[in-house]
């Protein structure tokens, strides 16, 4: 039966907070997705950074199940509903090499993949070590996307500019990690968490990068010849940022992420 632990305060506290902040990062990708509903068309975006946000916020929401943890099943519950949205409009409106390849990926990670995971952890394993198992897999795969923000770091290094990286977005992520990080320290969750110390720390080197590279120098634009898709995934305990960049921009193409 799934509850909302409560015989620690502090701990439900860090976790009510980490659902209001990662439900408000959520909220993010709204005004692309209006973006393509007006257009008619998704052009250069991605379903890559989508379908990865959906399977791990699937992975998380078993292992809330599993744990019997209400706060993480309530924000991967969400996530789930958010990035199959997200997707479904993707669907409808991609062109036909992008939507195969989305149907494909979907197929391989969201159902083969996580169904085998599923089906093998309730066969082969129990109690205890099912948990273990399936925390395992979810914190290798939050400790892999955390990897992401690195190309976003190297660029605005490269570039000087910020452009592609608005503050507000980082401190969310920022604030995230804390709620989370301190929600999985209270349960003694070592899952939860492990992996947002990464998200704290390249949250952390993100916003000090904007102070440093908010004001561009005399004489440089801000604006650089890239196309740049950004979406956060949830990994059930924080939410970390994609970046899928490609080599060509087109004039009023999209809106800011």
């Amino acid at each position: 039966m799934l509850v909302i632990r409560i015989e620690h305060p502090l701990a439900f506290g860090f976790g009510l907070l980490g659902n209001i902040l990662s439900f408000m990062v959520f909220l993010a990708p709204l005004p692309t997705f209006y973006w393509v509903y007006k257009k008619k068309s998704t052009e250069s975006f991605h379903s890559l950074p989508y379908i990865v946000a959906l399977f791990s916020a699937m992975l998380w929401l078993y292992y809330a199940i599993l744990t019997e943890d209400a706060l993480l099943l309530t924000i991967n519950g969400t996530a789930c509903v958010f990035e199959s949205i997200y997707l479904a409009i993707f669907i409808v409106y991609a062109p036909r090499d992008a939507l195969v390849f989305a149907l494909k990926l979907i197929s391989i990670l969201n159902i083969l993949l996580y169904g085998c995971l599923v089906v093998c952890t309730l066969i082969f394993f129990k109690g205890r070590k099912r948990i273990e198992i399936m925390g395992s897999i979810c914190a290798s795969l939050a400790v892999c996307v955390f990897v992401a923000p690195l190309s976003v770091i190297k660029r605005v290094i490269r570039t000087k500019s910020v452009e592609y990286m608005p503050f507000s977005l980082s401190l969310f992520l920022t604030l995230s990690a804390i709620a989370w990080f301190g929600y999985g320290l209270l349960r003694k969750d070592t899952f939860v968490a492990v992996p947002n110390v990464l998200g704290f720390i390249f949250g952390m080197v993100q916003m000090v990068l904007y102070f440093i590279y908010k004001t561009p120098r005399n004489g440089e634009s801000t604006s650089q010849v890239v196309d740049i898709e950004k979406y956060q995934t949830t990994n059930g305990s924080t939410v970390v940022e994609i970046e899928i960049t490609n080599d060509y921009v087109e004039a009023d193409k999209k809106p800011d992420v």
